[in-house]
C-alpha cells in the first residue's frame, strides 16, 4: 500500500477538531452565567435593606471588590490551566487576590474591635450564610467544571479547585448583596468556611464530573 493510500484510509471519517474559545472569552461566558445566578437569588431574596448605606462603608465595599477579584482571577486561571500548552504557574494567579480578601476582612475585624471592644469578637451562628454560599456555589462549580471538561486528562484537580474557588467567591459576593452581616469576624468565619467547603468539593468531585462530561 502506498503512503498516500494509507493516509487517505486513516483520515477517512475523521471529524474536524474545533478550536477552543480563548480563556478570556470563556471567562466572559462564566461571568454572565454567575451574574444570572446571583440575579435570580436577588429576585428571590431581595436586595439588602441598607444597600445604599452599605456601599458607603469602607469595609463592605472593599470586601465586595476583593471577592470579585478572587472570582475573576480564579476563574481565568482555571480556563488557562484547562489548555494543554499553558504553564502550571497560572494556578498562582488568584493568590494575591485571596490574600487581599483575607487582609480586608482582617482589617475589618480590627476596626470593629477598636469601635466595639471585645463584643466585636463574639461569634454567632449564621447557618443561612453557610447555606447560601454552598447552595449557589455548588451549582456554579458544576457549571465551570462542565466548561473546562476538556481538562479531564490534563490537570483536573487544580482546574476544578480553581473553578470551585471562583464559584464560591461569586456566591460570597452575592450573599453580601442580600444579607446583612455587619460584624467582620462573622464575615471572616462564615464566608471563609463556606468558600473552603465549595473549593474542596470542587477539587474532590470536579475531576469525576469532568471525566463523565467529556465522554
Amino acid at each position: 500500500m502506498r503512503t498516500e493510500e494509507l493516509i487517505t484510509q486513516l483520515s477517512r471519517g475523521l471529524k474536524p477538531v474545533h478550536r477552543l474559545p480563548s480563556p478570556l472569552a470563556m471567562l466572559g461566558l462564566w461571568c454572565l452565567f454567575c451574574a444570572g445566578v446571583i440575579g435570580a437569588a436577588l429576585l428571590v431574596s431581595g436586595l439588602r435593606a441598607d444597600f445604599a448605606a452599605w456601599l458607603m462603608d469602607g469595609f463592605d465595599l472593599y470586601h465586595l471588590m476583593s471577592a470579585a477579584l478572587v472570582a475573576l482571577t480564579a476563574g481565568y486561571a482555571a480556563f488557562q490551566l484547562a489548555l494543554p500548552d499553558r504553564d502550571q504557574r497560572w494556578a498562582l494567579l488568584p493568590v494575591p487576590a485571596v490574600v487581599g480578601w483575607l487582609v480586608t476582612m482582617g482589617w475589618g475585624c480590627l476596626e470593629d474591635l477598636a469601635r466595639l471592644g471585645p463584643e466585636a469578637l463574639q461569634l454567632g451562628i449564621s447557618l443561612p450564610c453557610l447555606g447560601f454560599i454552598i447552595g449557589l456555589g455548588v451549582p456554579m462549580t458544576v457549571a465551570i467544571v462542565f466548561l473546562t471538561r476538556h481538562a479531564a486528562l490534563l490537570r483536573p484537580v487544580p482546574v476544578a479547585a480553581l473553578g470551585g474557588l471562583s464559584a464560591a467567591a461569586f456566591a460570597s459576593l452575592g450573599l453580601t448583596l442580600v444579607h446583612e452581616l455587619n460584624a467582620a469576624v462573622m464575615v471572616l468565619v462564615w464566608h471563609g468556611i463556606a468558600v473552603l467547603v465549595v473549593t474542596a468539593l470542587g477539587a474532590l468531585a470536579g475531576p469525576l464530573l469532568m471525566q463523565r462530561a467529556a465522554v
